[in-house]
């Protein structure tokens, strides 16, 4: 185990809960550290449920083609946490992290704070000592009591597609909150909104957008909603952007997936309105071929884990899970079943997540379906997920102990995709055994 492993879980432990949604324990440790978060370069700051992974991704390809140096800051990690922070386009080091972390431990001495909170200062402190043209930061869960909603003055702000997630702690019980529970989602996210900082987003449901519309003008911020302050469309085989400062045409992105047009119109959007950094046109078109995003319908290469069903035609990887993710696969791999065949589903899931939902949406594309348990995560049971898939209509399910048991019980399949998919942390798993470590 790595220094920096030992201090984070010594971390884990400094709070008893793993999720604590408030803002002071943050600004408690920032001030004990000199609040580097006034020291950062423009922030981009960026919400949403769906898509605001791949949306930062597309962002920082976009800042760098066109030269600039950029941090980023993103949750959860796939296999190493160094992936959370990124100094100036390269990975934070292992010496590097072993200090930062070291010093905010000292720093906040005895007193409580979760993990995503310290390691949240850490990441700023870090994007404080670094040289940079700009920070981008992805919100890690709702947004108005995220501990990275204390940045004061970001350059921008934006929003990805929204759905339902984390119901236990953005639908409790409040008192002067929307009522609808997509409006409170959407009240939840929009709760980054900040003075005279543009807030970029998707059009959404009438009663979504009124509570945004709301968080929007309470902070002070200029709400710029698609559809009404900016747009976009495919159509022969581009991606056609237009604002008021005028129209782009773009190459669809890279990233598999239909959805991912609206991540890169979305992060279009969000450098178009901002004034911080010039972003040249040419960089915009070179993103779009340069972002990448792992574990977001990812198509493994050889390696080890592809190697257990080595007759696959292919074999992709999804950490989504949610039901809009859900959808998001079945839209992709329904225009691909005539040409090659359903899909084995290899599929494990958090014991929060709503699996039933999940499996169900993806029974139609899947001829077999093996369940697998999350090590280390309060996990649905195999059994029980096997029993939601079968439920759902499909008939070939069988339960696995582990990721290399299941593709084993696939070796001799030659016919259709394998998806692994339902968790992140499984998605981590998937991609260390097969050797593709996120760089």
């Amino acid at each position: 185990m790595s220094g920096s492993d030992l201090i984070l879980e010594r971390m884990m432990t400094l709070h008893p809960k793993v999720i604590d949604l408030t803002l002071d324990r943050v600004h408690r440790l920032l001030a004990a550290l000199g609040n580097p978060e006034r020291r950062l370069p423009p922030v981009i700051h960026i919400a949403g449920t769906n898509g605001k992974g791949s949306t930062q991704a597309m962002i920082r390809a976009g800042l760098e083609a066109g030269g600039d140096k950029v941090h980023a800051y993103t949750s959860p990690h796939l296999a190493r946490f160094h992936e959370r922070i990124r100094l100036a386009g390269e990975l934070i080091s292992e010496p590097a992290l072993t200090a930062l972390l070291d010093e905010c431990v000292a720093a906040n001495g005895p007193d409580e704070i979760t993990f995503f909170e310290i390691t949240t200062c850490a990441a700023f402190l870090a994007f404080a000592r670094t040289p940079a043209d700009a920070a981008i930061i992805e919100v890690g869960l709702g947004g108005r009591l995220d501990a990275t909603n204390i940045i004061e003055t970001p350059t921008i702000c934006g929003i990805a597609a929204l759905g339902i997630d984390h119901k236990e702690f953005l639908l409790s019980p409040e008192d002067g909150v929307p009522a609808d529970p997509m409006a409170r989602i959407a009240f939840e996210k929009a709760g980054i909104a900040k003075a005279n900082a543009p807030l970029v987003t998707h059009d959404y449901s009438k009663a979504m957008e009124a509570a945004i519309a709301d968080q929007a003008r309470k902070a002070g911020a200029h709400w710029l909603p698609r559809k009404q302050s900016w747009d976009a469309a495919i159509y022969a085989g581009q991606l056609h952007y237009r604002d008021e400062a005028g129209k782009l045409s773009l190459p669809l992105p890279d990233m598999a997936g239909a959805h991912q047009a609206d991540n890169a119109a979305l992060a279009v959007a969000m450098l178009r309105h901002q004034t911080a950094i010039e972003v040249p046109e040419p960089a915009l078109k070179a993103a779009m071929k340069w972002a990448h995003w792992p574990a977001r319908l990812q198509k493994l290469s050889p390696g080890p884990l592809t190697a257990l069903a080595p007759n696959a035609p292919e074999i992709w990887l999804d950490g989504g899970h949610n039901l809009q993710c859900a959808e998001r696969l079945t839209e992709f791999f329904r225009s691909r079943t005539p040409i090659d065949g359903k899909l084995a589903i290899i599929c494990g899931m958090l014991a929060n997540k709503d699996a039933e939902g999940f499996t169900g949406e993806l029974a139609s594309q899947a001829d077999k379906f093996i369940a697998l348990p999350v090590p280390g995560h309060a996990h649905h049971l195999p059994d029980d997920l096997a029993a939601m898939a079968r439920t759902a209509g499909m008939e070939d399910v069988q339960a696995a102990p582990n990721i290399d048991s299941a593709m084993r019980l696939l070796a001799n399949r030659t016919k259709g995709p394998i998806l692994i998919c339902g968790s992140l942390y499984l998605a981590g798993e998937v991609l260390e055994a097969n050797g593709q470590l996120p760089d």
